[in-house]
Formats: C-alpha cells, sequence, structure tokens
C-alpha cells in the first residue's frame, strides 16, 4: 500500500503521537477501513463457552488373543481420542463498530449474528479475520463460512446471504476477504470440501454467478487488476486464475506453488507481480504476468518465462505479507527473521537481500509513506527503511500490543488494531 494522505506522524510509541486509544471489544485479525470521518470495525466477541470435556486417560488396549505364525509380542495401538467438538457450542457475536475517526467515540454496533461457529479455528485466530469492504454508501462484511452481511452507514443491516460453512485445512479458519467492482461483491469460498468463487449483486445479495475451484483452503484476498487490456479479477491459489469480473469466465491460469495463498498481488497498468507462501524451510516463485495474457502461461518444465510470464524469481523470500511496489521496485517482507528483499519490477533481478535483527513474526502488510518503507511486526515494532535500491534502516516505532491487522490510514493519522487496543496515531 502506497499512503498518498499528509502530515502523518513519522514517529509514535506508547506516548507519542497517540490521539486516542479504545479497547477492542471481541476479537478479530480483520483490517478496519476507514470512509470519511468513520472507521469500521469487524469483530467476533465470544459470549458463552462451553464446557470442554476433561482429558481422557489413555485407553489400554486389551491383549489379544495368541495367534501362531504372528509376532504375539507387539502391542496394538490405543484408538485414538475422540475429536473434541465443543467448540461448536461455544455462542459467539459476530459484529460491526463504527466509531469517530477524530475522537474514537463509538458510533454505534450492530450485531451480524450471534450463535454457534459452524467451522473450527486455529487456537491463534479468530472468526474475523477478514476485512469488511464499502462502495461509499453500504459497508459489507464477510464472516468466514458464518454469511455475508450489508450494513447502512447508520448500521442497518439491509441483507444478508449464507454462503455455507465447510471444513478448512487443519481446522485452521479463514481469511480470504470479499473485493468490490461495479456493483458486484466478490467472495473466494476456498476449503477442504467444496471451493467456489461467487459474484453478489451489492443492492440486493443475489448470486450473478457461481463458478467452482479446483482448489483447497486459501487465504489471499482478490484483486481486480485494471491492465491496459481491459479489467481482471485476479484470485490466489495453488493455481492463479484470472476471470471476467462480469461473467466469471477464465481469463488465463498460472500454476504459482508454494504452500498457502496468503498474500495478495500488487500491479501497475502494465503487469501484475504475485506469489504464494512458502514455508519455513521452502521458498516459492514470485511471478510477473503482463497485461493481456491468457490460457495456461504455466512456463513449461525447465523455464521460468512464458507467453504470459515475464519473469519469475524463486530467492524473494515472499511468505504471508503482501508486497509493495513503488517507483519500480517491489519491496518483499518476510513472515519471519527479519528479512526484507527489493526487486526491480521490470526484470525481476534481486537489488539487495537484508536481514534485521530482532524482528518479530509479521503478518500485517508494508506500506509506504513520504518516501520511506514502514513494516510492524506482531509485537508492536514498526521498522521505518530507506526506499531505494540501497538498504538502510532509518528507524523504528513501538506500541506495547500484539498486531496482525494491516495498517489504514485517515485523512491525517494512522488507525492501528492491536489485539487490546485500536490505536489513532496523528501528530
Amino acid at each position: 500500500m502506497v499512503i498518498t494522505a499528509k502530515d502523518l506522524p513519522e514517529e509514535w510509541n506508547d506516548s507519542l503521537n497517540i490521539r486516542w486509544a479504545i479497547d477492542m471489544d471481541g476479537e478479530s485479525w480483520s483490517s478496519p477501513i476507514v470512509l470519511g470521518d468513520k472507521i469500521f470495525i469487524s469483530s467476533a466477541l465470544l459470549v458463552k463457552k462451553a464446557e470442554r470435556p476433561e482429558k481422557a486417560e489413555e485407553p489400554v488396549a486389551a491383549n489379544p488373543p495368541r495367534t501362531e505364525g504372528v509376532n504375539n509380542n507387539e502391542t496394538p495401538s490405543p484408538p485414538p481420542p475422540a475429536e473434541d467438538k465443543s467448540y461448536l457450542e461455544d455462542v459467539y457475536r459476530w459484529q460491526i463498530t463504527c466509531v469517530d475517526a477524530q475522537s474514537g467515540k463509538e458510533l454505534w454496533k450492530k450485531t451480524a449474528f450471534e450463535g454457534n461457529p459452524r467451522i473450527k479455528k486455529h487456537a491463534g485466530s479468530t472468526y474475523a479475520c477478514e476485512t469488511p469492504v464499502s462502495d461509499g454508501k453500504y459497508i459489507y462484511v464477510y464472516y468466514g463460512m458464518v454469511g455475508v452481511y450489508c450494513f447502512d452507514l447508520d448500521g442497518n443491516l439491509v441483507w444478508e446471504k449464507d454462503l455455507g460453512a465447510y471444513e478448512t485445512v487443519n481446522g485452521w479458519g479463514t481469511g480470504s476477504s470479499p473485493v468490490l467492482h461495479n456493483g458486484l461483491l466478490y467472495v473466494v469460498v476456498d476449503n477442504e470440501e467444496s471451493s467456489f468463487l461467487v459474484a453478489l449483486e451489492t443492492q440486493s445479495g443475489n448470486e450473478k454467478w457461481r463458478i467452482t475451484r479446483d482448489e483447497k483452503t486459501n487465504y489471499g484476498t482478490p484483486v481486480i487488476w485494471k491492465n491496459t487490456t481491459g479489467t481482471e479479477l485476479v484470485v490466489m491459489g495453488k493455481t492463479v486464475r484470472s476471470y471476467n469480473p462480469e461473467s466469471g469466465q477464465l481469463i488465463w491460469q498460472l500454476n504459482a506453488g508454494g504452500n498457502y495463498a496468503i498474500p495478495s498481488p500488487v500491479y501497475d497498468t502494465e503487469h501484475i507481480y504475485l506469489g504464494n507462501a512458502g514455508g519455513p524451510r521452502e521458498t516459492t516463485t514470485f511471478f510477473t504476468v503482463k497485461a493481456g495474457a491468457t490460457g495456461d502461461i504455466t512456463p513449461v518444465e525447465g523455464e521460468t518465462i512464458s507467453e504470459g510470464v515475464v519473469w519469475a524469481n524463486p530467492e524473494t523470500g515472499i511468505s504471508n505479507p503482501s508486497p509493495v511496489l513503488y517507483n519500480g521496485l517491489i519491496y518483499v517482507v518476510a513472515s519471519r527473521g527479519g528479512g526484507v528483499c527489493c526487486v526491480d519490477a521490470k526484470s525481476g533481478e534481486i537489488l539487495y537481500s537484508e536481514k534485521i535483527n530482532k524482528v518479530g513474526a509479521v503478518w500485517a502488510s508494508p506500506w509506504i509513506y513520504n518516501n520511506k518503507l514502514y513494516f510492524m511486526d506482531e509485537k508492536g515494532v514498526t521498522r521505518v527503511l530507506k526506499t531505494g535500491v540501497e538498504f538502510e534502516v532509518l528507524g523504528e516505532n513501538a506500541i506495547d500490543d500484539k498486531f496482525w491487522a494491516s495498517v489504514v490510514p485517515t485523512s491525517n493519522a494512522y488507525i492501528f488494531k492491536g489485539v487490546e487496543k485500536i490505536y489513532c496515531v496523528a501528530k
């Protein structure tokens, strides 16, 4: 994200340039959104936690009868413990809150749904990971495997849509946020059972089209790519696919590999730059696709380019945070280890690849402001780097909280959403 707002602070901490801080109600990894002088935050509040079963003692297998010709000294394995599904009896309140951007005062809070979750989530995750989106008239929020909800700016529910509930990989939950274009809301529901992409009419919530996807659980948010040849809806996955946003017709596809589809692409009018997240011991390839590509553009074995792929680089270290494109350079921040990589967008050449010490895990996406590169780790420490081909750390700012959500700017402030509080950072 390149921020063009003016007069934002370049230094902050727990006692410097904090205009206001309000308690976080509920939990979520979604980012806030700003609309004029209002901030909207989605969250899920645990209302009642079901009683968890006591851990049963490991069953002892009975001695089997002795059998001639068989090693009777082998001890049979005990049966696996029963899966704990008591989380299905928990009660959550999925809600959206509107606060005044200048004062932090709560203007309204509305409940989208209160009831039991329908899927499991990772202990470190939440039931509100998807960031809302707005067309300026309405707020659209998707709570993964709960439903899509449309509110007006006064908090009145306009429509809701249940897209079903499906198991996710390892029961980790969901994370792909919806996107808007030309009166349609696009929601990716990739999972372990029945993945699909759906386009909903923003006025009614009715489906315009739905296509099945040969994918498992993914977390990357799609993008609307307006390029020199048209407009495309690009959706990440083990296979990256570009669709016609009006019809859902496939335009091109690329086998991108990687472990998980988490980061979103960045783009200009000529090219889109994308890649999936690798694992702790696995790198993944970062690709550039040119506008006008069609069909299967996966490079043939042994090649790195194709009719649609301009360059591919397996050494950028792309992982969970989305990259940022600025002045012909792409900055890639590693999820762990403090790695920062600068890539020439035209050639794919790595201009530098450096590490910063004592950086925590990074989930939030980096941003550019006033010709500087910023990124925040989950411990609340923001590193400030010089932009350009030379690596230089300029400073760091710290807030004592835990952060996974990406920053969002107002006209004159930053909004950071932590686990404990929401912070307005301004001069």
